[in-house]
């Protein structure tokens, strides 16, 4: 599938090429914390199907096994858009968040669960309004 996104901003955008179902939720602490939400939604692009304009900041973090990943995001609005192995990036995880066809990233995967807030695993009885008037 072909997605097109960005920053919200304008300043980074990209174009790749995706495969649907490889759609991920991730609970982990560091995207739950990165993303400044209760998880993180990401899609994995190969760097060969990836194209990127503008120059993201790039920031690097060190998991829980010790792999080193960089984080980018946008200079100017802040913007997550993607993260990648540091040294040898071979593939890209694009913030879905990002993406302009993000209705169609359906994800098909939830990971590092036993990280998960315990209500992200129970949204449906949360009330729910269309729209915020103020």
């Amino acid at each position: 599938m072909k997605i097109t996104g960005g920053c919200h901003c304008g300043a980074i955008t990209y174009e790749a090429e995706v495969d649907a179902n490889m759609v991920a939720i991730c609970h982990c602490t560091d995207c739950q914390t990165l993303s400044g939400s209760a998880f993180r939604v990401v899609v994995p692009v190969k760097r060969e199907g990836f194209k990127l304009t503008g120059e993201p900041k790039t920031y690097v973090k060190t998991g829980e096994s010790g792999r080193k990943r960089v984080q980018t995001f946008c200079t100017n609005c802040g913007t997550p858009i993607y993260s990648a192995d540091v040294t040898n990036p071979q593939v890209f995880n694009i913030r879905v968040g990002t993406v302009r066809q993000r209705a169609d990233l359906r994800p098909k995967v939830q990971l590092w669960c036993r990280s998960a807030l315990d209500w992200t695993m129970h949204l449906e009885p949360i009330a729910q309004i269309q729209k915020q008037n103020f």
